[in-house]
């Protein structure tokens, strides 16, 4: 076998041979006609790993007949931008253009990400970055304002067994992939054709060790192993399955709040975080119309951390559901936030005398707690009239209860005491 990587000689030396991303390599799609123009032009290419980002920024070089120069964030600094510029420089001094790729772009930071500005609008080199996470929030505005978006997808089941074919018939081998074991290698992958192709050639060395001319399932559990979990752990499509899970929890979908958690555990997410997410929810889509909501989920966050894995995500499936199912208010969500929107904007007003405590003679003696009304020697533990909030405030009815679960009673209940606080008002 071959110590080329099976991924890095089934790269595709055409635009034709490109598997998916017709949304945008198709005929009359934005990339395309990029192509056909032949006039280069800088772009962010975003997308999960294993997508073609470098084969695409690989074949432009080729198409544009530009000096390919690629970067990788992770690995380079300052030095190595502007040695690219000064190489950039030569090319263009002798008549040859350059396309330079960046690799990971958003983890150059700030300053790195500028420095490539100026060449950018000179037309030193065509930029092409490539980044896996939302280039709205990791690449600078200045940036991304000089470059199109380019938006890549995670390679679908169609494309993923088209290229397990490609990837067996490489060399002329004769191997078989029986259907449950190609269903396998797809499933895994979870749409990173990298990810499936290293996959593959570690199941084609073990198959070449063993003497089989089969890949079957028994063959993928004894060389992939955990390899044929899907994890991600981090990036976009992480925080999207957060959001699917949140979404579910608030939509009142048990089914699918269920699907998304078991998704994510199967990922190799933490259940740690998931528990905090749960509790998050718990205050912010239930509150008050299920306080045992709260409760709930904190109960499963402490079984989680007694019993670990698998046994304490049972737990977590619990609260899971029973979130889902509970009545749903974001009164308190709200309130809150109205009220933390008015504070950072208001001036800084004085506790009035009434509410304030007088430990001392001399606090007693300025008015401190004068006239304070002890709610427990009110009829009905009220005291219907009295003001909280500081002097020349009006009542901002920041809380507005729901009718639904628990709430409802609350206000009701609320009702009834702004009722009497109108008819004090009279009196």
């Amino acid at each position: 076998m071959t110590s080329v990587p099976l991924a890095e000689r089934l790269r595709p030396a055409t635009l034709d041979a490109v598997i998916g991303q017709q949304h945008v390599l198709g005929p009359g799609k934005p990339l395309r006609v990029a192509f056909d123009s032949g006039q280069p032009h800088s772009m962010i290419l975003w997308g999960p790993p294993g997508v073609g980002k470098t084969t695409l920024a690989r074949l432009m070089a080729q198409g544009f007949d530009a000096e390919f120069m690629a970067l990788s964030a992770v690995l380079s600094g300052v030095k190595d931008i502007r040695e690219a510029v000064e190489r950039a420089q030569v090319l263009q001094a002798n008549g040859r253009k350059t396309i330079l790729f960046v690799d990971e772009v958003h983890r150059f930071n700030k300053s790195q990400q500028d420095a490539f500005l100026p060449h950018v609008e000179s037309g030193l080199f065509t930029f092409i970055g490539a980044t896996t996470e939302n280039p709205s929030f990791e690449v600078n505005g200045a940036l991304l304002s000089r470059a199109a978006l380019y938006v890549l997808k995670s390679l679908d089941e169609t494309d993923l067994s088209t290229l397990i074919t490609r990837a067996l018939a490489l060399d002329g081998v004769a191997m078989l992939v029986t259907d449950e074991a190609r269903a396998s290698l797809v499933t895994s992958a979870d749409g990173d054709g990298r990810k499936l192709l290293n996959n593959i050639e570690i199941v084609l060395r073990a198959a070449a060790q063993k003497k089989q001319d089969t890949i079957d399932s028994e063959l993928l559990k004894e060389s992939l192993g955990d390899a044929l979990r899907r994890f991600d752990k981090g990036g976009d499509a992480f925080y999207d399955q957060i959001s699917a899970l949140h979404k579910s929890v608030r939509g009142s979908n048990p089914d699918g709040a269920l699907y998304w958690l078991v998704r994510m555990f199967d990922g190799g997410a933490d259940p740690r975080y998931l528990a905090r997410r749960l509790i998050r929810m718990a205050a912010e889509d239930i509150g008050l119309a299920d306080p045992r909501a709260l409760r709930l989920a904190l109960d499963a966050a402490e079984t989680y951390e007694r019993l670990g894995s698998p046994e304490g995500e049972l737990a977590l499936a619990e609260a899971t559901v029973y979130l889902a199912c509970a009545a749903k208010s974001n009164a308190v969500y709200k309130a809150y936030n109205a009220a933390r929107a008015f504070i950072a904007k208001d001036k800084s007003r004085p506790v009035p005398e009434h509410l304030r405590n007088a430990p001392t003679k001399l606090m007693k003696e300025l008015g401190y707690g004068k006239l304070y009304r002890y709610a427990h020697d009110e009829p009905d533990a009220y005291a219907a009239g009295e003001t909280y909030l500081p002097e020349g405030m009006a009542e901002p009815g920041w809380y507005q209860p729901t009718p639904r679960g628990l709430e409802g009673k609350i206000a009701d209940k609320l009702a009834f005491l702004r009722a009497a606080d109108a008819q004090a008002a009279k009196k």
